[in-house]
């Protein structure tokens, strides 16, 4: 066939040249994980701004704003972003032949790719538009809730997927319960407050947990609190839409056996990829998708149904693994908690300034949220937030649905700098004398 298309050999071998020819050293686009980084190596690269330059010159990003709001999609890294758009001009140009004679062995390469880094079986992971879709898809077809039942949620969950809980529950019968989860909060004091729950409500059948939470920042140990939900009989639905890529570890680690993904947010894909994961004991506990073909019935595909799949987007997830190699997994966890600690150092002895989630590294990433004391409504935390941008021109997000109250979310990126976070802090401390009590 005489075609001026780019093939798949061209389009990964492409990716890789780039991150190569950045100095970024590729680890290959289907290699395993990057070597694991020494806890010394990663304590001095943390702060070394010359190093973390050079990785931010990889990113095309407005310098008109200082963007401390990153938590709403990843920004991906020129290398991915030129191989989305050779990988579109390819799909658009060879079109259905691609997608019926060439995408399913690509789709299946990536497909083990994810599940080899997330440390489950291919046979556990099907790849979805978005940790979203995959939640959504679990909770409705999860088939163990009889009349009676309780599921069980916190304020600090995504919206959408505490909707999905309530849709569940009401369709079968169940009561709903609402956790207030506890602010500032210790490790053990997590624990101990979901173990305090499960005795309030012996009939807990299903529970949603959040890796990260989107409101602020919080990390749950997860796998000490499904430890202790499986031996009440209760099963577990983990959120990790924030936490892949932001922190480095496996789907074996949360102990959970049911797990949504996103690779659009931290590990670096374009819109629109995600990652659904069902323990294979545990896929007949989800009913198939109702558009479920007979020979899908019996796979975890057939627990999700997205049709005509964004093939660009997809065939980009191998240079944003590539690019993510190159720096290493650990590293970036290590970097994004500094910069979380700059401004977050400077900001919590301030009077009247309340960070909602304590300094032990288990308990967050590079997610903080604050909000100024007693300063609990929506409309005077979006107001704080416009404050940010239009007086000294950095860019937050608030957000609401926390019970004890609105607050806004400070998120960095690998682009930004040391400098970034200081001047993050004193426009929040300078906007704290504006707006005291």
């Amino acid at each position: 066939m005489n075609t001026a298309a780019i093939n798949r050999r061209q389009l990964l071998k492409s990716a890789t040249l780039t991150a190569v020819a950045t100095g970024l050293s590729g680890k290959g686009v289907y290699a395993a994980n990057a070597a694991p980084n020494t806890a010394e190596t990663i304590t001095a690269t943390a702060d070394n701004e010359a190093y973390w330059a050079s990785i931010a010159k990889q990113y095309d990003v407005t310098r008109a704003i200082t963007h401390v709001e990153n938590g709403n999609w990843g920004m991906m890294a020129r290398p991915v972003m030129e191989t989305y758009i050779e990988a579109t001009k390819r799909v658009n140009f060879e079109n259905s032949y691609y997608a019926r004679r060439q995408f399913g062995k690509d789709f299946v390469a990536i497909r083990d790719d994810v599940a080899n880094r997330l440390g489950v079986k291919p046979t556990e992971v099907a790849l979805t538009r978005g940790a979203t879709e995959a939640l959504k898809n679990i909770i409705g077809g999860y088939n163990r809730l009889t009349p009676g039942d309780t599921v069980m949620m916190a304020d600090l969950d995504y919206g959408s997927i505490q909707a999905c809980m309530t849709a569940a529950s009401k369709r079968v019968g169940c009561s709903t319960v609402m956790l207030s989860v506890p602010e500032p909060a210790s490790h053990d004091d997590l624990i101990a407050f979901y173990e305090e729950a499960f005795d309030k409500h012996p009939k807990t059948r299903l529970l949603l947990l959040t890796h990260i939470s989107h409101r602020t920042g919080l990390v749950m140990p997860v796998k000490a609190i499904a430890e202790r939900a499986r031996a009440r009989n209760i099963d577990v639905v983990v959120d990790a839409a924030h936490s892949w890529g932001q922190m480095d570890f496996s789907a074996a680690s949360l102990g959970a056996d049911f797990i949504g993904f996103n690779l659009h947010k931290w590990i670096g894909a374009p819109l629109g990829v995600g990652a659904m994961v069902i323990r294979e004991s545990k896929l007949k506990d989800i009913d198939p998708d109702i558009a479920a073909g007979d020979y899908e019935r019996d796979r975890i595909e057939g627990r999700i149904h997205t049709g005509t799949s964004n093939f660009a987007a997809l065939l980009s997830v191998p240079a944003a693994f590539t690019f993510h190699d190159s720096i290493g997994g650990s590293k970036k966890e290590a970097r994004l908690r500094y910069l979380r600690n700059i401004w977050v150092q400077k900001c919590r002895p301030v009077d009247g300034i309340d960070i909602l989630t304590g300094d032990d590294s288990r308990l967050h990433a590079g997610i903080t949220s604050f909000r100024f004391s007693g300063q609990t409504s929506a409309e005077q935390n979006k107001a704080v937030a416009k404050y940010l941008l239009e007086n000294h021109g950095v860019f937050t997000v608030h957000r609401t649905g926390v019970n004890a109250g609105a607050c806004i979310r400070v998120t960095p990126a690998l682009f930004n700098s040391a400098d970034d976070m200081e001047k993050t802090a004193r426009a929040i401390i300078d906007a704290r004398q504006k707006f005291g009590a």
